[in-house]
């Protein structure tokens, strides 16, 4: 009898732990924070959108919460910005702009004042 109440103790316990693991795997994925995880298929097409002198392509995630953009001012500066569940920033070193890119997609730059009284 004993050895039988062990082995379903045992059981529910790894069971229970498997779920949680899912669970928490599922919520890292899903929320954006783990988006580099998922395949290229689940990623929109990209688009473009001028903000200020900058050409900006943004593609955002259909499964979850995160969004990827290209910045590029030619062949003077570029970087990527990745919003994986949160907004992220970056600043430009040529002009001082300040660009937002959040998870949903959406893009703002603004020039920084010390930069716009040259």
């Amino acid at each position: 009898m004993a050895l039988s109440r062990i082995r379903r103790r045992s059981t529910a316990f790894w069971l229970a732990a498997v779920v949680l693991l899912l669970g928490l795997a599922s919520w890292y994925v899903f929320s954006g924070r783990g988006a580099g995880l998922l395949p290229q298929s689940s990623w929109g097409p990209w688009r473009e959108k001028r903000v200020d002198d900058w050409s900006v392509w943004v593609r955002v995630n259909a499964w979850s919460d995160a969004a990827e953009a290209d910045v590029h001012m030619g062949k003077a500066e570029g970087f990527t910005m990745k919003a994986y569940g949160t907004p992220a920033r970056a600043t430009t070193d040529m002009d001082g702009t300040r660009f937002t890119l959040t998870p949903g997609g959406e893009v703002t730059g603004q020039r920084s004042d010390e930069y716009r009284l040259r």
